[in-house]
Formats: C-alpha cells, structure tokens, sequence
C-alpha cells in the first residue's frame, strides 16, 4: 500500500511529541491516547477499508445494519515490548492493521476460548484439544476478530519497532 510509509511517519511523529504510553495490555513500547486515530484525513482510505470489513463481518454475523463508530489507536512494540491476553470487553468486532512487522517480531497469538479445552489435559491439533492459533502479520495485512477472543502478542525481538493499528467497531451511541 503506497500510503503505508507517510502512515509511519506520522505514528512515529505523534510518539514523538507525545511519548508516555496510554498503557492498556501493550507493555514495553508505545501506544496512543485517546482511540480517534482513523478520524484523521490522513488514514482516510485506510478508514474506509476497515469500515467495509467492519461491516461485511458483521453482515456475516446477521447485523448488517447496525450502525456503530470506529475506535482505534497506534501501537508500537519495541525490543522486548508485547501485549498480554485480554479481550475487547463490549465491542462489536474488533482488528488490527499492520504497518511495519520487523524480522523478529511475535506473533499475534488467539486462544481456544473453551473453558472444558483450555483446562483439558490434551493439547494440541487432537479433537477437542486446546490449541493456540499463532498469525505471523506482515505489513498491510488486516485482521479481523471476535471480540470475545481473547489475544495476545508474543515479544518483539528487533532493534526497529513493530508498528500496527488496533480497532473495534462499537455499537453507535
């Protein structure tokens, strides 16, 4: 995506003159204030692709119709900087945008949600195992996610910073 590069050079800008980390599960990087990132004209195209699959994803759960805002954010992970499980309490879907993924950097990681399997002995590709599904991103991919799946990212080992976009689509006010 030829947008990819003025996108960087703008989360990098804004750490810059913001640099203390909003917090939330991102440890040992950055992250922004505030979740309005995709409201600026500069991420209009990229806005507008995450509302189309906002909006297909949630054709495809039978509420096509439902009106609802975009949330989102910059995330960085620096060396050693990861984000612990969690999910997206509230929100309709939720995602992520990658913008730069270094060789080295951890995978994002979604976890078997079911409490029988999680606490199971058999682990593994068995039936009715648990298992945790491991998506190694790269730049310009977009994922898209249940809410409710609960999700994490494995450490950053590059010297150069992973950069995505997280996003929830919510349930309009």
């Amino acid at each position: 995506m030829p947008h990819i590069p003025a996108w960087i050079a703008a989360i990098e800008a804004l750490r810059a003159t913001s640099p203390i980390p909003a917090g939330r599960t991102n440890r040992g990087g950055w992250n922004s204030i505030g979740h309005d990132l995709l409201e600026s004209p500069l991420y209009e195209t990229l806005r507008e692709a995450v509302v189309a699959q906002c909006r297909f994803a949630l054709g495809e759960m039978g509420a096509g119709d439902l009106p609802f805002a975009l949330h989102a954010w910059a995330n960085l992970h620096d060396r050693g900087g990861f984000n612990f499980p969690h999910i997206h309490e509230g929100c309709l879907v939720s995602g992520c945008f990658y913008l730069r993924v270094p060789q080295g950097s951890g995978n994002l990681v979604f976890r078997d949600p079911r409490p029988g399997v999680v606490n199971g002995f058999a682990k593994g590709s068995a039936p009715n195992a648990c298992k945790d599904i491991q998506l190694r991103p790269e730049a310009g991919l977009m994922v898209l996610f249940p809410y409710w799946l609960e999700h994490f990212v494995e450490v950053h080992n590059a010297d150069m910073p992973r950069i995505a976009i997280p996003f929830n689509a919510v349930a309009a006010p």
